[in-house]
């Protein structure tokens, strides 16, 4: 452990005995953390900013939409409407497909690909 961790765990662990933290909201509760793990990390400062910000990346906003649209469909007993719903949803779906085919793949399959290619010496 390097010196800013020990200090950084004596400053906590003083705070814990003077009582600091027993008044928290959400004490003894679970953490509602992010799972991060599919955001490379040189991108998850932004991704944070940017979701706190209500704003969503293309292909989750077309996701989004076609989850919804999925259970309207599912849901609808009037014909017409449903082959309505079918083809806003079969529309939706190709403009994934083609937004996922234009970028390649998502970043974190970039991300993993370019470290396998480094490991097994084939560069990239």
């Amino acid at each position: 452990m390097d010196i800013v961790a020990i200090i950084a765990e004596n400053k906590i662990r003083e705070a814990m005995e003077r009582g600091e933290f027993d008044n928290l909201p959400g004490r003894g509760r679970p953490l509602q953390l992010d799972d991060l793990s599919g955001v490379p990390e040189e991108l998850r400062a932004s991704y944070l900013i940017l979701k706190n910000a209500g704003v969503l990346p293309p292909e989750l906003e077309l996701h989004r939409e076609i989850m919804s649209l999925k259970q309207l469909v599912d849901l609808c007993y009037q014909e017409e409407e449903k082959q309505q719903l079918t083809r806003k949803l079969n529309e939706k779906i190709l403009r994934f497909n083609l937004l996922m085919e234009r970028r390649g793949t998502n970043a974190a399959v970039r991300y993993y690909r370019e470290k396998i290619y480094r490991k097994l010496g084939r560069g990239f």
